[in-house]
C-alpha cells in the first residue's frame, strides 16, 4: 500500500531496492568521474563570474552536488552551480555582498522546500516556452558580458554591474587590451571547439584549460591566473557555518524578490533537466521530490561557503551518456571534486583567467538558443512580446523583474486566448445536428416553443470570457417567456463565471422570463450549488439535458391539463 509521501522518497533508495550491484556501481564509477572532470572547471569559471572567488563554486559543486543526487528525484541528474545564476548572483553580490547571498541563498532554499511540500512541482514546469527562452538567452548574453574584461585583458578597476555600464566602460578601456590574453583566451577557445568538433567523448573544458595552463606555465607567459587574483586555493572545505548577518525586516524586503527568483529558476531549471533526462533514458522523475533536494541542497551550500545550485543540463546530459544507472554517479562527482580540491588545490592556482572566461563564453553561446530565439519570431504577436519582455527586461533592470513581468505578460496572454476560444451563441428553432445524432426519431422534442430563446456556452465558463454572457443579456427580447442556457460544453467554471448567471437570473427576473440551465453535469452541479445558484434559479430549472429542459419551457408557456386530473375534477 502506497503512502501519499512516497513521492518524496528519494530516488536512491528505489535504487537500492533494485538489483544495485559492483557492474552497476562501476559505471556509476566511470560517469561519476567523466562529469567531475568535466564541472571541476565550470565551477570555478562560474564562482568567478557570479562575483566570488572560485573556491565557492567548487564547494557549490561538492555540497550541493552530493545532496541533490543524494535526496533528489531523478535517476541521473547531476547538481551543482550553473550559469543560469551568474547574473543575478552577482547583482546580490555588489549590492549587498557575500553575506546578502548567503541570506537570499537560505530563503531560497526554504522557498524551495515549501514548494515541494505543497506539490508545486507538477506545475512550476507550465511556465511558458517563449518566458523560458528569453531569460536564458538574455541570462547568455548577461555571461558573456561579465566575461570581456578577461578575455580581452582589459584594465578596469571596477566593472559596473548594469548591463549598458559594463558596455561603455569595455569599450572605454579598449585601448588598454592585452594581446597576450587574448591570445591564451582565443587559444582555449580553439581548443575546445576542436575537442567538441572532433573528439565529442572527452572532457572537453578540462583538457583545454590543462593544455593551456601547461604551455602558460611552462614557457612563462604572462597572464594573470586564478592565484593571482584569488590568492591560494585553500586544501579543505570549510567547516559549517553562517556569516553574521544583520537581520533586519529592510533586508528581508530588499532581498526576498531575489531569493524568490533564485528559487523560481532552481527549480524550473531542476525539473526541465529531469523532464529531458527522462526522455533520454525512458525514466520517470518525482518532481516534488526533486524540489525538496534543490531546496535542502541550497542551505547545505550556504552553510559551507557556496552559492546558489540547481540541475546542470549539460553535465546531466554527460551523466547518461557516460552510462550512469543511479544517482551513486552523481555523488561520486561530488567526491572526485572534492579529492582534487584536497590534493591538487596549488596547481588550480595556475590556471589562466583568460582561459576560464573562454570556458564560460562558450557556454554563453550554448545558452543563448538563438534557433529558438529565431523560431520564436515566426509565432504569434503576443508570445513575441514575452520573449522580448523577458530579453529586455533582464538586461536592463534584472533577473527578479523579468521573471514577475514575464509571468504576468503570459498569464494575461493565456487569458485572451482561452476567452477567445469561449463563445456564447444562439441555438436555432431545431436541433437538427443534435437530433441527428442522439435520437433520430425524436426530432419532434428538439424543437423549439415560441417563446422560448436558447443560447449556447461553448467553452471555460470563466473570469476572462464572462463579458460575453453580459453582452448576450441586453439582446435578450422582450417578448421572450423562457431563455434557455446549455452548458454542456462548459469544462470549468470560476466565481465570476457563477456570478456572471447570477447576473443573468436578475435580469431575467426582472422582465419576468424564466431562466433554466441545460447540459449542467454533475461536476458543474456541485460548485453551482455550494454559491448558492441552485436555491436561487431552483432545482427544478437545472437539468443534465435539453429534451427535459425543453419540456420544462413547454409546460410553462403552454400549460396543458392533465386528463386524468379534469375527470377527477368532473
Amino acid at each position: 500500500m502506497h503512502s501519499k509521501w512516497d513521492e518524496f522518497i528519494p530516488k536512491l533508495f528505489h535504487c537500492f531496492q533494485e538489483n544495485y550491484g559492483l557492474n552497476s556501481f562501476r559505471k556509476d564509477f566511470v560517469s561519476g568521474t567523466t562529469v567531475a572532470v568535466l564541472a571541476l572547471p565550470l565551477a570555478m569559471a562560474i564562482g568567478i563570474a557570479s562575483g566570488v572567488s572560485p573556491d565557492r563554486g567548487l564547494y557549490t559543486a561538492i555540497i550541493a552536488g552530493f545532496l541533490i543526487s543524494f535526496l533528489g528525484g531523478s535517476r541521473f541528474q547531476i547538481g551543482g552551480p550553473t550559469a543560469a545564476f551568474v547574473a543575478i548572483v552577482y547583482g546580490i553580490v555588489e549590492r549587498q555582498g557575500y553575506e546578502g547571498l548567503v541570506f537570499a541563498t537560505l530563503t531560497a532554499g526554504i522557498i524551495l522546500i515549501l514548494m515541494g511540500i505543497s506539490r508545486l512541482g507538477s506545475y512550476i514546469k507550465y511556465i511558458p516556452f517563449p518566458l523560458v527562452t528569453g531569460l536564458t538567452a538574455a541570462i547568455a548574453l548577461t555571461l558573456f558580458s561579465t566575461q570581456v574584461k578577461d578575455f580581452f585583458g582589459l584594465k578596469i578597476v571596477s566593472v559596473p554591474s548594469d548591463f549598458l555600464g559594463k558596455w561603455h566602460a569595455y569599450f572605454s578601456a579598449m585601448p588598454t587590451l592585452n594581446i597576450t590574453t587574448l591570445a591564451v583566451a582565443l587559444s582555449t577557445l580553439g581548443l575546445i571547439i576542436g575537442f567538441r568538433r572532433f573528439f565529442p567523448k572527452l572532457p572537453w573544458a578540462i583538457l583545454s584549460i590543462g593544455i593551456v595552463t601547461f604551455f602558460c606555465f611552462f614557457f612563462h607567459i604572462p597572464v594573470e591566473t586564478v592565484s593571482d587574483r584569488f590568492g591560494e586555493i585553500k586544501m579543505a572545505i570549510p567547516t559549517p557555518a553562517l556569516p553574521k548577518l544583520s537581520f533586519n525586516l529592510d533586508l528581508v524586503r530588499r532581498l526576498f524578490p531575489d531569493a524568490f527568483a533564485v528559487a523560481l529558476l532552481a527549480g524550473l531549471e531542476s525539473l526541465v533537466s529531469a523532464v529531458i533526462a527522462d526522455g533520454l533514458t525512458g525514466d520517470r522523475h518525482k518532481s516534488n521530490c526533486e524540489l525538496v533536494a534543490q531546496g535542502i541542497a541550497n542551505i547545505g551550500s550556504a552553510f559551507f561557503g557556496g552559492i546558489p545550485a540547481t540541475a546542470a543540463l549539460a553535465r546531466t546530459a554527460t551523466n547518461i551518456r557516460s552510462g550512469a544507472v543511479s544517482p551513486v554517479s552523481g555523488m561520486i562527482h561530488a567526491v572526485i571534486i572534492l579529492l582534487i580540491l584536497l590534493l591538487l588545490a596549488p596547481f588550480v592556482g595556475f590556471i589562466p583567467l583568460a582561459s576560464l572566461s573562454a570556458i564560460l563564453v562558450m557556454i554563453a553561446w550554448n545558452m543563448s538558443q538563438l534557433d529558438h530565439v529565431r523560431k520564436l519570431f515566426r509565432a504569434p504577436l503576443g508570445d513575441v512580446v514575452v520573449l522580448v519582455s523577458a530579453f529586455f527586461l533582464t538586461l536592463l533592470i534584472d533577473l527578479t523583474v523579468a521573471v514577475e513581468v514575464g509571468v504576468i505578460l503570459a498569464t494575461f496572454l493565456f487569458m485572451k486566448r482561452m476567452s477567445d476560444v469561449a463563445n456564447v451563441t444562439q441555438v436555432g428553432s431545431l436541433f437538427e445536428k443534435l437530433a441527428e445524432k442522439d435520437d433520430p426519431d425524436a426530432i419532434s422534442k428538439k424543437i423549439v416553443p415560441p417563446g422560448v430563446e436558447v443560447y449556447e456556452i461553448d467553452g471555460p465558463f470563466f473570469f476572462g470570457s464572462t463579458d460575453k454572457l453580459k453582452d448576450v443579456i441586453h439582446h435578450i427580447k422582450t417578448t421572450s417567456k423562457i431563455f434557455i442556457l446549455r452548458m454542456r460544453k462548459v469544462s470549468t467554471i470560476d466565481a465570476s463565471g457563477m456570478n456572471a448567471l447570477h447576473e443573468l437570473h436578475l435580469h431575467c427576473k426582472k422582465r419576468n422570463i424564466q431562466l433554466i440551465l441545460s447540459g449542467v453535469r454533475e461536476d458543474l452541479l456541485r460548485p453551482i450549488t455550494k454559491y448558492g445558484l441552485k436555491e436561487l434559479i431552483g432545482g427544478e430549472n437545472i437539468f443534465p439535458h435539453i429534451d427535459a429542459a425543453l419540456e420544462r419551457a413547454r409546460g410553462i408557456v403552454d400549460p396543458q391539463p392533465n386528463i386524468t386530473d379534469a375527470q377527477e375534477k368532473t
